[in-house]
């Protein structure tokens, strides 16, 4: 069946010529209310971002995801592989906070705050603007000859694209190994720890091909996010929309005429001016309704409001709003499918405190050395052989550290030259340990012991082992 001409925008994305080629985006430079809001918030988030890895709390940095070595950091909390549990919690938590916003607000996460568009747009764009001008400048640049112009200009541009991505590295880069580590390599010198710099060196050309040749197609094409608003939108949720019922009228859009009664003559406030599409860094026409590249810039908002005022019409054509809120005139109402959501976040917020208050410095497991039962020894005395491992969590030493078994008159006694030891900062200590009790204590083949770890005289952790014991008693 073929397509209805104003149903053609359907057959393909904003950035693909009818030969199935990329069609290069020059977006006008936005300007306007929404745009000054988005310059304050890009700002914040981009100080935040470049500043997050090498900030500490306790000694630990604000932000940090150490794959390697497994550790990670969220807001100066330290989560270890023994942690994952409340690793996997946190995501989950980010995971139903954007659904959350999405469901009410659309991909207002994408437009605001995703790393992606503030770099691309507050950072990467504006450069291009101040060295090839605005989008008529660089179309004209871009058809042109290879001549001094434009080498010197493209030239620039690049340069500071790559210095701007290499930058960009240093910072991810930061949050994969931790600052202080980065700072002890880049004092060395690349030479000291050549993987490392290779690794610098492909993150420093991925960012730069992102943000210089890929650019828009990242969120149309490799950003998974896209796809999910179909799946979390429904009429209800608060997007960039276009109001069709104003825009068009009973007949339609038609160019701007001075002193023409547009009313009276059935057409619509929409003078089909197409600023909201050259405004558009992903090149889309709003007017074509919800779109998989839109990414609630809000840039065709201030372009048709300032077109809007300059032809003394009401501002708003293009607006936040819901399908309901054009179709039907309704307000914002807190849904029952947002509740839910709005639940499951509060249970696992919750959760995820009294898990954080309830974990301890320090993380102690004790288990039995394998292949190994009891040992029958002099005055009836029942030994059995375990591991230890204890994990400091903290940014300190933690001196001191012996063994005590609650309820039982027996005796741990640790292999080591030293009765105590300390477990370094973020380290762990382990060894082996004997644990003898009288046969006379044990009521079972097999009991179950509690363990006291002591930190001087202070109890930091308990732990419990099964205690191995001969069958027949007394």
């Amino acid at each position: 069946m073929e397509t209805p001409q104003n149903e053609s925008f359907r057959d393909t994305i904003g950035t693909l010529t009818e030969e199935g080629k990329r069609k290069w985006v020059f977006p006008k430079k936005p300007s306007g209310r929404f745009y000054d809001y988005r310059k304050w918030v890009s700002y914040i988030l981009l100080a935040f971002f470049l500043l997050a890895p090498f900030i500490k709390i306790n000694g630990n940095q604000f932000l940090m995801f150490n794959i390697l070595e497994r550790r990670f950091n969220i807001f100066g909390f330290p989560f270890w592989p023994q942690d994952f549990h409340l690793f996997v919690i946190s995501m989950l938590i980010g995971v139903i906070f954007i659904a959350l916003f999405t469901v009410a607000f659309g991909r207002i996460f994408c437009g605001w705050i995703c790393p992606q568009t503030i770099f691309m747009e507050m950072v990467f764009r504006r450069i291009e603007y101040w060295i090839e001008g605005d989008r008529g400048a660089q179309m004209r640049l871009d058809r042109q000859e290879w001549n001094a112009e434009k080498i010197r200009k493209r030239g620039i541009k690049w340069s500071l694209f790559l210095v701007i991505s290499f930058v960009i590295a240093n910072v991810f880069l930061a949050y994969l190994i931790g600052s202080d580590k980065l700072i002890n390599y880049i004092t060395d010198g690349p030479l000291a720890h050549a993987s490392t710099f290779i690794s610098l060196v492909i993150f420093t050309a991925v960012f730069y091909f992102v943000f210089a040749w890929f650019r828009e197609q990242v969120c149309i094409i490799a950003c998974p996010y896209g796809r999910l608003q179909g799946v979390l939108l429904d009429n209800k949720s608060i997007v960039v929309a276009y109001d069709h019922k104003r825009g068009e009228g009973e007949n339609g859009r038609k160019k701007f005429r001075k002193n023409e009664d547009r009313e009276a003559l059935g057409h619509g406030d929409c003078i089909d001016c197409f600023q909201c599409v050259n405004v558009c860094p992903t090149g889309i026409d709003i007017r074509n309704g919800t779109q998989l590249e839109c990414v609630n810039c809000t840039a065709c908002i201030d372009e048709c409001d300032h077109i809007m005022e300059s032809i003394n019409l009401p501002k708003g054509l293009i607006r936040y709003a819901s399908e309901e809120n054009i179709e039907k005139k309704k307000k914002f109402e807190f849904t029952p499918r947002l509740k839910g959501y709005s639940a499951v976040l509060v249970i696992l917020t919750g959760l995820l405190i009294g898990m954080l208050m309830l974990r301890n410095d320090v993380e102690a497991r004790v288990l039995r050395l394998p292949g190994q039962l009891f040992e029958h020894k002099d005055n009836n005395i029942i030994s059995n052989v375990f591991t230890y491992k204890l994990i400091n969590k903290t940014t300190r030493d933690i001196p001191e550290i012996h063994f005590k078994l609650r309820s039982y008159n027996g005796t741990i006694k640790v292999v080591s030259a030293e009765d105590r030891f300390t477990v370094p900062m973020q380290g762990l200590a382990e060894g082996t340990m004997f644990i003898e009790i009288p046969q006379s204590e044990l009521e079972s083949d097999k009991t179950k012991l509690m363990i006291e770890v002591y930190s001087d005289d202070d109890l930091i952790e308990t732990t419990t082992v099964n205690f191995l014991g001969p069958r027949s008693y007394k």
